[in-house]
This record gives C-alpha cells, sequence and structure tokens, in this order.
C-alpha cells in the first residue's frame, strides 16, 4: 500500500526513545522526512543520526517559548509541518487520593499546554495546503483509567477532549486528527512503571511482568515497531477518512469497545 507520505514534512515529539522514536522510524521509511525532538540536542542528534531524511532539534517542551521556537527550527529546516506528533513523558505514578494541586497543574502543564500551543502554530500551514494530520500518542486511560497513575489520566483525558473537540472543526480543510493508545508496550516507560510497582509492593519484578503479562490476551508486551506502523498508517493518505478516533494498539487488553 502506498501512504502517500514521501517528502511530508512530520515534527514528532519525544522521539529519541520509546514509543516516539518507533513512530518518527516508520514515517521515515515510507518517505518522510523527520523532525527527532528531546530535551537533549545530543540525544536527538544520536537518534536523528540513525534514522534517514531526520534531523534531531533539542526542545524541552515545558519551558517557556518551547513550542514557538520548535516550530520555528522545525520551519527553517524542513519547512511547513504537514504530520504533528504529539508526545510526552507522563508524571510520576501516585494515587487519586494523594494527589495534590502542584501535582495537577504538573500533568497539565506537561501533557496538554505544550502540545495545544503546537497544533495552534501548525494549523495555518495544515489549512492553506488542505491536508494535515495531528496524531496524539496517548495512553489507553483514556478510555479505562490506571490505578496508581492519576495524573497521567487526568492530563490525558484533558488533552483527548480538546482533541476531539477540534477534529471536527479541521476536518473540511483534510486534515484529521485522532489518538493511538498503547497498552503494555516494551519501552523504557512501561519499565518504569513495573519497576515502580515492584517496589512500592516489595514483589519481585519477574512477577509484576509475568501478572501484567497474564492481563492481555496476546500474552505478551507488544513491540515499539508494531506501534510505530500503526500510527504511521493513521498519518498517511490512506487513512484521510479516519478522524476524531482513538484506535488501542493494545493486545486486546483494555475491557471495551
Amino acid at each position: 500500500m502506498n501512504l502517500g507520505l514521501k517528502d511530508k514534512t512530520a515534527l514528532v515529539c519525544a522521539s529519541t526513545s520509546g514509543l516516539g522514536l518507533a513512530t518518527a522510524r516508520a514515517l521515515a521509511a515510507e518517505g518522510a522526512r523527520v523532525i527527532i525532538t528531546g530535551r537533549s540536542q545530543d540525544r536527538a542528534s544520536e537518534a536523528a543520526a540513525t534514522i534517514p531524511n531526520a534531523i534531531g532539534i533539542g526542545c524541552d517542551l515545558v519551558a517557556e517559548g518551547a513550542a514557538e521556537d520548535l516550530h520555528a527550527a522545525t520551519v527553517a529546516a524542513l519547512g511547513s509541518v504537514d504530520i504533528l506528533v504529539l508526545n510526552g513523558p507522563g508524571p510520576a505514578p501516585g494515587t487519586a487520593a494523594g494527589t495534590t494541586g502542584d501535582g495537577i497543574k504538573e500533568a497539565i502543564a506537561t501533557l496538554v499546554i505544550p502540545q495545544q500551543k503546537l497544533v495552534q502554530l501548525t494549523l495555518p500551514a495544515m489549512r492553506e495546503n488542505k491536508w494535515g494530520r495531528v496524531l496524539s500518542i496517548s495512553s489507553t486511560s483514556v478510555q479505562s483509567p490506571i490505578s496508581n497513575l492519576a495524573l497521567s489520566n487526568l492530563g490525558r483525558a484533558a488533552l483527548a477532549g480538546y482533541l476531539k473537540t477540534l477534529a471536527p472543526e479541521l476536518a473540511p480543510d483534510g486534515i484529521t486528527v485522532n489518538m493511538l493508545l498503547p497498552g503494555r508496550i516494551a519501552t523504557p516507560r512501561a519499565a518504569q512503571i513495573d519497576q515502580a510497582a515492584a517496589r512500592r509492593t516489595g514483589t519481585p519484578l519477574t512477577e509484576i511482568q509475568a501478572a501484567s503479562k497474564a492481563t492481555i490476551p496476546a500474552g505478551r508486551y507488544g513491540e515499539p515497531d508494531e506501534f510505530g506502523a500503526a500510527a504511521t498508517f493513521l498519518c498517511s493518505t490512506q487513512a484521510s477518512y479516519i478522524t476524531g478516533t482513538a484506535l488501542r494498539c493494545d493486545g486486546g487488553m483494555t475491557q471495551t469497545l
């Protein structure tokens, strides 16, 4: 299938590792020109060096003015953004009962404000071109909140509400807005969550991982490349009639339609 991504410019946030990097690699494999981003310029450059037609830009999106700087650097390097992949690290694990006002502010500052700014910055060119893709790498917690990830659940749900509201506004301009919800994918983030659970409960890490896999009908954690392939399809020309949708990539784990 020709995905129609050759020479499209893709800005992939938080893409020096994990799901962001897997998505960037898959987009580049289809001919897209990719901006790799991360807080460290060195890590962004190192990751970009492993991908054809990729450029690394260091940027801490939570910092004041960072979204504007990243967008300007992207346009200077590769031109206007055709594909915006929203991604970012989740807040630290914690219970809902233990949530504080500062924690809520952090969740919004990390998972909502930079993403909204980048969307607003990239929309004018997408609208002018009558083509664009906005894809959020999120979590199955949007549909079924995950225990002990209260702040992540809160921030991701807020972003989901914004994007779902945005999708019909942009559809007449040929711009799609979707979310891709990973379940347990073998990434550093998944390892961090498992390790935190092991420390919190005093349970060996191997038992935590085995118990987690037992909840997944596929019987295993997903591979980042499997996620990247799904993300790339949603960014493709072939997915032009899919918008306002949250697609799960979770091995059948989430108990909802």
